[in-house]
């Protein structure tokens, strides 16, 4: 079963990101290319991305009347949440449990910014 394993942020973990030493950058990447590396030598990573900055990406925003006819509320475009998704892990694991193994294994789980969510699978 596929999960997928998202990172988030904040202004408040990017600002710790920020204060960290060249050395303290590069160390919490070689834990992610680490953890990465372990997941495809046991065959179950399937794809992991770094996402860039939020304030680079574009939101598509509402049509109004879409909306209206939905019944929808139309005060957007717009997330309601400062956490941002900064990456992501998709791993193909025999179960959840393992998916959870994995996701506590990344430095951002210790700061509660790191959930799995089983991949929808239509069934």
């Amino acid at each position: 079963m596929k999960y997928l394993i998202m990172v988030y942020g904040n202004p408040r973990s990017r600002a710790v990101w920020d204060s960290f030493t060249d050395e303290q950058r590069a160390a919490g990447m070689a834990e992610h290319l680490a953890l990465g590396e372990a997941m495809t030598a046991a065959g179950e990573l399937v794809l992991s991305e770094r996402l860039a900055d939020p304030s680079t990406g574009t939101r598509i925003p509402a049509q109004p009347a879409a909306l209206a006819a939905l019944g929808l509320p139309t005060d957007g475009p717009f997330a309601e949440s400062k956490e941002h998704l900064a990456g992501f892990y998709l791993v193909d694991c025999p179960s959840e449990e393992r998916a959870r193994e994995w996701a506590a294994k990344i430095p951002e789980s210790v700061l509660g910014l790191v959930e799995v969510r089983p991949v929808w699978t239509g069934d």
